[in-house]
């Protein structure tokens, strides 16, 4: 089995705090997601989570104009440079101070970076790895509070600040003469905003009141207005005096505080985003008021414009929200959101191709594995979700609640058609379905009982009693014969579903099980304790077979509150989570801590240590605690000193310090880095965990593989091209696997004439049959050669069914993944027929009128037709051919009047 799993996305959360970007061509928005960022395709509907992390999580970001160079600083100001169009770390760097604000100029040649209650200005480095690459332009200071905002001249020659004085100032990057540090003031609270008019004409400042002010620039005692960057001479030379003056005062006449600002210099639009959940757009400077929209029960933390102002982003903190809306058509382009509170489960489909996911907010969400999008939410619970289970169709998705509830969706209709309850109310935490869907089971925590349903019925068919504590884990297993039960009461139950006469067969742990798991061939099962370790059993002789020490492999780090080390702590060592990878050769098991650990089942050996966070602003991810950070009132990372998260400033109790009564959930904390479940994808080629900071998703990174099988000195890339020239293209294609370059695969796989594919299918070696199956499966939703690619599949299966049938165990991850493509091409191209259904119908049959017309016309043109027209009898004269004029010639096809359609 390869162990080579890197990150490749996170679904589960789509913004945390900080600000939004979009991307120069304003195709793409780029989120902060805890110390990671997502890249949201508007256009293409993909999500991409980049491959780097910050230290903490990400307060700031910004991206040059250009779109090459991206910064990202956490909450502590360690910043990374990235080149972004590669998705690399060029350099680490630490701003010495939290940072409020970041900027880029228009022209790329400076950022702007708000310090505290000063300003750093700059110079922007290369997209190459240097020694130094940040090289200091200037230093500002003079405000007397922290900045909240800066921007850019459209010139990039000045720029304004924002602060919590209650003023605005303008600064310029480089002396200029006749121009000295301005301030703006008449706002009477904190500052949210400033910015320059499309022309320089005005600036326009915003401040937390609702209150909107539009500044104009003019010479000391003339009512002409000038444009900012021009300083007027008198007829003797001297510099004018210039001021800026105060020409409107507008209110936004809104209830809730204005909480975020944007606008947009092209269109003069003007975005604020309110505490309540509100967002209203103004156009200026007369303040227009063009619409307001209620899209959130919480605050809007952030708000961003794309370049060509049609688009408008919105992010929510406490909800996890991220939307972005086209305001000329009232229409939204994405609105997702993650789970409000932890993500607790998750389960695949059958093919791969979705993730369910649910939550302690009571929500179940199903998510497009591919895309990264969540498409249906379904939020009929009234309690956390335990369980999340798709049924082998891929029609179904069942979870389970405490709500004492199981819920059934319907992945067609989107709707929640059973739901199966127990007589007395208990909370269910397990559940599991049989292979053909038809048996429903789900255990409690507080009666240790196991409820079993009728799919189609929703009728209550048994009681499974037995456990002494409660349910925390069951399975079927793959062939439906029995079902297994892991308790608290140190066993695990083997249970015949349909012959309750059977002994129940009891596998003896010597501390709690926490977790079992079914290998896919049904022969052997693995249950996780209490004390570590992983026991792993003969399910036909009932005995164990062997048990791996896994305490030391899952340890964590040592928390803020822990007295102890991380060594001698006795938290977080053992597995709450385990699976089978698709083949069975490996076993996943997940816990508290921030690791997830991949063993072999038949060495016993470690195989992978997956770090699933690198996120300090968690809890236990340090192995070793500052001891500088320890203070009379606790650790320093719980307080907020300097109160820049401003709804922890308004709501966070503050009576003494050290004390934590109160409102609970007000008060700064640490959330806990933990693994609560972890999934084998049924393709094999990816696995996910149900993590703190939401859906992360691992798959196999086969770009940089080279594996030299049956190499000689004779397969090079050219002898290779040759043989594809001279139409040897079985030779040249397996020299090209034994070469093993993808590039090099393709191009002499699609050389290859479709009428040939089934003669080359007959003779392929069925060595490399795998790897062109794999092969296949990973270009067939991104080509456009459909129909070649199913001759391809449908010549392989066909011709070596035998060998397939015989390897069925470890192509079966292949045929997956060959199923899950297939199958979205079907959907993708059905649902394209179904919208275009009247026009191929009326294409079809303008065809047949063509095609009729044709032949009528054909018919009509005929050597006999001509002759007939001809009669002996008749006594006329005909001229010959060579009495015909020069300019007259005989028209056949116009002989005939045409007929018509």
């Amino acid at each position: 089995m390869k162990t080579n799993f890197r990150f490749s996305n996170l679904c589960g959360t789509v913004y945390k705090k900080g600000n939004l970007v979009f991307s120069p061509d304003g195709n793409t928005i780029l989120s902060p997601v805890g110390n990671r960022i997502t890249v949201f395709d508007l256009v293409n509907n993909r999500t991409e989570t980049l491959p780097f992390e910050n230290k903490r999580n990400i307060r700031r970001i910004a991206l040059s104009p250009k779109g090459n160079i991206l910064l990202s600083v956490d909450e502590l100001g360690n910043a990374l440079l990235v080149n972004y169009r590669k998705r690399t770390v060029l350099h680490y760097f630490n701003l010495k101070d939290k940072v409020r604000d970041i900027q880029f100029s228009p022209d790329g040649k400076y950022f702007a970076v708000g310090l505290g209650r000063n300003i750093e200005v700059w110079r922007s480095p290369g997209f190459t790895r240097e020694f130094a690459p940040f090289e200091l332009h200037r230093k500002y200071a003079g405000h007397y509070d922290d900045i909240t905002h800066i921007s850019w001249s459209p010139d990039s020659r000045f720029f304004l600040t924002s602060g919590k004085d209650m003023t605005v100032k303008v600064f310029s990057v480089d002396p200029i003469e006749g121009f000295t540090a301005t301030t703006m003031s008449g706002h009477r609270s904190v500052v949210i905003g400033a910015w320059f008019s499309k022309d320089m004409s005005a600036v326009y400042t915003v401040s937390a009141d609702g209150a909107v002010c539009v500044r104009r620039f003019r010479v000391h005692g003339v009512a002409e207005n000038l444009t900012f960057g021009e300083f007027p001479r008198d007829s003797e030379g001297n510099l004018l005096k210039t001021i800026w003056f105060t020409e409107n005062r507008y209110y936004s006449n809104t209830i809730a505080k204005v909480q975020s600002a944007a606008f947009n210099p092209a269109t003069s639009i003007l975005v604020l985003g309110l505490t309540n959940g509100v967002f209203g757009i103004w156009e200026m400077p007369e303040f227009n008021q063009i619409h307001t929209l209620s899209i959130s029960r919480k605050m809007i933390n952030t708000v961003a414009i794309n370049p060509s102002g049609e688009w408008l982003a919105f992010g929510s903190s406490k909800m996890g929200q991220l939307l972005v809306w086209e305001w000329q058509s009232e229409t939204y382009i994405l609105k997702q959101q993650g789970h409000f509170y932890d993500m607790s489960c998750v389960g695949y489909s059958a093919d791969g191709q979705y993730v369910g996911t649910g939550g302690d907010d009571a929500k179940l969400k199903v998510w497009n594995a591919l895309t990264g999008y969540c498409f249906i939410t379904f939020a009929d619970h009234s309690s956390a979700v335990t369980a999340v289970q798709f049924t082998k169709g891929n029609q179904v998705v069942l979870s389970a609640s405490l709500d004492g509830t199981v819920r059934a969706y319907d992945l067609v209709r989107y709707r929640n058609f059973r739901v199966f309850t127990s007589p007395t109310p208990v909370q269910f935490n397990t559940l599991a379905v049989d292979p053909s869907g038809e048996i429903v089971c789900a255990g409690c925590l507080d009666t240790f009982e196991i409820y079993m349903w009728s799919m189609q019925t929703g009728k209550l068919l048994d009681v499974l009693s037995g456990h002494q504590a409660p349910i925390s884990g069951l399975a079927f297993r793959p062939d439906g014969l029995s079902l297994a039960s892991s308790s608290w009461d140190k066993s695990v139950r083997l249970w015949d579903a349909f012959n309750r006469s059977k002994i129940i067969e009891r596998l003896e742990h010597g501390h709690e099980v926490l977790a079992l798991a079914y290998r896919p061939d049904g022969k052997e099962l693995c249950s996780s304790t209490l004390d570590g370790q992983i026991h792993f059993w003969d399910i036909e002789k009932a005995a164990p077979t062997k048990t791996i020490e896994g305490r030391r492999d899952i340890a964590g780090g040592r928390k803020a509150g822990d007295k102890r080390s991380a060594d001698n702590t006795s938290s977080g060592k053992s597995f709450n989570s385990l699976c089978y990878s698709a083949d069975g050769s490996a076993v996943l098991g997940g816990g508290n801590s921030m690791f997830v650990c991949l063993y072999d089942c038949k060495s016993s050996i470690l195989l992978r240590k997956f770090q699933i966070t690198k996120n300090q602003s968690l809890d236990g991810v340090q192995i070793k605690l500052n001891s500088k950070l320890m203070t009379e009132a606790g650790s320093a990372d719980l307080i907020d000193s300097d109160g820049i998260d401003s709804d922890s400033e308004k709501h966070a109790d503050r009576s003494l310090p050290g004390v934590k009564s109160g409102d609970k959930s007000n008060r700064l904390f640490k959330p806990e880095a933990r693994t609560r479940d972890v999934k084998f994808s049924p393709t094999g080629r990816q696995w996910a965990a149900a993590s703190t900071e939401g859906l992360l998703i691992y798959s196999l990174d086969e770009t940089i593989t080279f594996d030299p099988y049956e190499l000689d000195e004779d397969v090079t890339p050219d002898t290779i091209r040759d043989l594809s020239r001279k139409g040897d293209h079985l030779r040249a294609l397996v020299n090209a696997f034994r070469l093993n370059e993808r590039y090099l695969i393709r191009e002499v796989y699609e050389a290859i004439p479709p009428l040939d594919v089934i003669l080359l299918t007959k003779d392929f070696p069925e060595a490399y049959l795998e790897r062109l199956l794999r092969f296949i499966a990973d270009i067939i939703e991104s080509s456009q050669l459909l129909e070649f690619h199913l001759r391809w599949i449908s010549g392989l299966l066909s011709n070596h069914g035998t060998f397939v049938k015989t390897r069925s165990a470890s192509l079966q991850p292949v045929l997956r993944t060959l199923q899950r493509g297939v199958t979205r091409l079907h959907q993708d191209i059905g649902s394209v027929c179904d919208k275009n259904q009247y026009m191929l119908k009326y294409l079809l049959v303008q065809g047949k009128r063509l095609e009729e017309a044709k032949q009528e016309e054909e018919g009509n043109i005929t050597m006999n037709d001509i002759l007939s027209g001809f009669d002996d009898d008749d006594d006329k004269e005909f001229e010959t051919d060579a009495e015909f004029d020069d300019d007259e010639t005989m028209d056949l096809d116009n002989a005939f009047v045409p007929l018509t359609a």
